[in-house]
């Protein structure tokens, strides 16, 4: 079958739509069992993840500019909507529910306002090490928050290691035994095949055998917590109720789930764009998860983005187009038409068991050997990014990470590297004098080469540098600018200074390497007579000498 869908970027080949149908139907296996879990990690009814798992994700399969990414609720999203929504409802079911559709459409709006802005380089100020702290944190208290399903005993909602770990120790006395036992059965299910059967719906497996033991053996009876009724039939569309104090309160875990999630998905939409040659458009993703998620608030579901695990297993599986999406909307959708009886026996240890080995993952080691190795600094925004999530909790965590990861920014951009040149013995090569000992000096001038922008935060240090290069007997100073960006008011006063201060002692400033831009400013500021060629500097050189990098 050979078809042009418009929405679908490309012309569908001979087997395309079959792969995409496929693919489709393998991501609804997941993405069933898997929604219904991650709502359970969110505080909600397991059905309030199906809804979310309907029509939020047909709306990104036809707006969205990856083909492959698979959007539905996520571990990450649904631990930052416990946390959220939990500390106004408490344990007001109803109120719950309705806050999390108020906050899906406040999400909704703040992305797509972000996408329509053009805003999609927001994310940046998320750095990676911060996200990987933040993950790894959120991970351990996603996987222990677990635990009085995996153990079968009633522990109160926390967000905090140390009170989850304590409430644990306190009732571990009175675990059901038969939960334990379906937990690690469901647990060992899951890890063995992911690793030796890694296309295998272990997902569903789980899911159908825990079902059908409690169904077998009448387990209900004995104390094993189940799913229980699960109201059929697709969501309607709803408003939800909230009070403009309830969205004000909302609004701070609003920002950070739009910034997060829509971290996770571009990273992910990302990843898969290079291995197939595609293109995604930050922005155009921002406005298609924003419309997803207000989606998700109108009719019944809660926050939901791009995940990698349902992705990996869409590509897999064959997926071709964003038709895909489309299928697993409808599988979905027929699901909670017809097959909701199938879900009464459904262990909840079944679930707590599935949110336990998807997020062991998101605990990225490598990563802490690996910036050991390149970045200290970079792992020491990690580090505290992960015990501020552990010890404070989930938005505190990740908003004293982006603000330190912010400060360092600051603090490197005020300090840039700024060499003294030398030139390297009987050529026209000038280095770094700390990194080549062999480079000499010019008797009565002094070269310095500033890599960084000369702006308000860095022009102290900049004089602290001339201050200890420059002599009374210093002739020309000349000031490479070559690795200098951007020039601000301060900076360019400061380049005045110094061009005063040397014609003060009968000397003179240079500036050699200089972009357009710094041209411009320097014209504008009426400094640019101080503009020079090394050249005209150098009377002994009859050739152009070069200013090699840092060497």
């Amino acid at each position: 079958m050979r078809a042009h869908l418009s929405l679908f970027d490309s012309p569908l080949q001979p087997g395309d739509l079959r792969s995409d149908v496929v693919a489709g139907l393998t991501t609804a296996i997941m993405l069933i069992p898997q929604g219904m879990a991650y709502a359970l990690l969110a505080g909600l009814d397991p059905i309030i993840g199906l809804y979310a798992s309907t029509l939020p994700v047909a709306v990104y399969a036809l707006l969205g500019s990856s083909r492959q990414l698979a959007v539905g609720p996520v571990a990450m999203v649904s631990l930052l909507v416990a946390s959220g929504v939990g500390a106004i409802a408490g344990d007001d079911a109803g109120s719950f529910i309705a806050l999390a559709a108020v906050l899906a459409l406040m999400i909704g709006v703040l992305q797509w306002g972000m996408g329509a802005a053009r805003l999609g380089a927001l994310v940046r100020f998320l750095s990676h090490p911060v996200v990987s702290g933040f993950t790894a944190a959120a991970a351990l208290i996603i996987g222990l928050s677990q635990l009085g399903n995996l153990l079968g005993v009633s522990l109160q909602r926390s967000h905090h290691v140390h009170e989850i770990l304590l409430q644990t120790a306190q009732h571990a006395s009175s675990a059901d035994s038969t939960t334990v036992v379906i937990s690690l059965l469901s647990v060992v299910t899951l890890v063995v095949l992911k690793r030796h059967a890694p296309r295998a719906p272990r997902f569903l497996l789980v899911v159908v055998g825990g079902s059908l033991a409690v169904w077998g053996l009448s387990l209900e009876s004995t104390g094993v917590a189940i799913v229980g009724d699960v109201p059929g039939g697709l969501p309607m569309p709803k408003v939800p109720d909230a009070s403009l104090r309830d969205v004000v309160a909302l609004l701070p875990i609003a920002i950070t789930i739009s910034l997060v999630s829509f971290m996770e998905s571009i990273s992910v939409a990302r990843s898969v764009a290079r291995a197939s040659g595609a293109a995604v458009d930050a922005n155009r993703e921002l406005k298609a998860l924003g419309l997803a998620n207000v989606a998700a608030g109108f009719f019944q579901g809660y926050p939901v983005t791009g995940g990698f695990s349902r992705t990996a297993v869409n590509i897999q599986a064959g997926a071709k187009s964003r038709l895909a999406g489309l299928i697993t909307a409808a599988a979905v959708a027929l699901t909670l038409l017809f097959l909701t009886p199938l879900l009464y026996f459904l262990p909840r240890a079944a679930l707590s068991a599935i949110i336990l080995t998807a997020v062991l993952g998101l605990i990225d080691v490598k990563e802490v050997r690996h910036l050991w190795q390149v970045s200290r600094p970079d792992l020491a925004m990690m580090g505290l990014t992960f015990g501020a999530t552990l010890t404070l909790g989930i938005e505190q965590g990740i908003l004293i990470g982006v603000l330190a990861s912010l400060a360092w920014f600051v603090w490197n951009s005020s300090a840039p590297y700024v060499a003294v040149l030398g030139r390297l013995p009987g050529t026209n090569t000038w280095r770094s004098l700390d990194r080549n000992p062999t480079a000499e000096p010019t008797p009565g001038m002094v070269i310095l080469r500033i890599d960084g922008p000369l702006f308000f935060a860095s022009t102290a240090h900049l004089l602290s540098a001339v201050a200890a290069s420059v002599s009374a007997d210093t002739e020309r100073l000349v000031l490479e600018v070559s690795g200098v960006g951007r020039v601000d008011a301060q900076g360019l006063s400061v380049v005045e200074r110094l061009r005063d201060r040397m014609r003060g002692q009968g000397g003179t400033l240079v500036l050699i390497g200089a972009r357009g831009p710094i041209r411009d400013a320097l014209q504008a500021a009426h400094l640019d007579c101080c503009l020079g060629t090394l050249e005209s500097v150098t009377s002994d050189t009859p050739t152009p000498l070069r200013c090699m990098g840092n060497q």
